[in-house]
């Protein structure tokens, strides 16, 4: 990761790859099984991005161990995964031979404009502080095509009572390793809204309660880029 990227980049990819072993051993890949509403929104995705018509591929961002990239390719996606963290990355590699993953960040990625069908975000941008989250969300619109989808998954945090649209949370350790990682849960319609902004047009939203091992709401947000 060269010098020019911020503080967070540089803590979330050395974070991850100190925990990436334990984390792949915390979330193996028959974790979705038990997921039916996620299960379902993924091919919703998969459906949306086909009807298109577009033969660009979709992008797994903050695709960790490869797990959902792989679901994806079982959706019949052309899908490739990019990571902040080589240890991820390499996990994904070994794990799923016949798929593509490299490192890179959602903040700036290495692709020309208007090249992706879709991109789906679980779980990642969960890292990227509130005042790079604009640059990140139009950086999403300006590799997709027009009439590309982006699917965000993030746990949901302050309601209409709150003072804020975003908790902060800061994790010195994880699975036993010393960490430095930051985590934002945001309220879903101030996300949705942060997506308008970005040029991304807000199609689907939902909100699945905590279930059994899990503290906070899972949202779930789907957009589209327009022409």
């Amino acid at each position: 990761m060269s010098a020019e990227h911020p503080d967070f980049i540089r803590d979330t990819r050395t974070s991850y790859d100190t925990i990436a072993d334990a984390y792949s051993e915390r979330f193996p890949a028959d974790g979705l099984g038990g997921l039916h509403v996620e299960r379902a929104l993924f091919g919703a995705f998969a459906e949306l991005v086909r009807a298109t018509g577009t033969v660009a591929p979709v992008a797994d961002l903050g695709s960790g161990p490869g797990h959902i990239t792989a679901h994806l390719r079982d959706l019949g996606l052309p899908v490739f995964g990019v990571d902040v963290s080589p240890r991820m990355v390499a996990l994904a590699r070994r794990g799923y031979p016949e798929l593509r993953f490299h490192v890179g960040s959602m903040t700036s990625l290495d692709l020309p404009d208007a090249t992706l069908g879709g991109i789906t975000a679980l779980y990642s941008v969960i890292h990227v502080p509130d005042e790079h989250l604009p640059a990140t969300l139009a950086e999403f619109r300006r590799v997709l095509v027009p009439g590309g989808y982006v699917l965000l998954a993030f746990q949901a945090g302050s309601d209409a009572d709150a003072d804020a649209d975003t908790e902060h949370l800061h994790l010195a350790e994880r699975f036993g390793h010393e960490i430095s990682l930051d985590y934002y849960w945001r309220d879903p319609d101030a996300m949705a809204e942060q997506l308008g902004k970005a040029g991304l047009r807000p199609h689907t939203r939902v909100l699945r309660e905590a279930q059994e091992g899990e503290v906070r709401p899972r949202a779930f947000l789907l957009a589209r880029r327009d022409g």
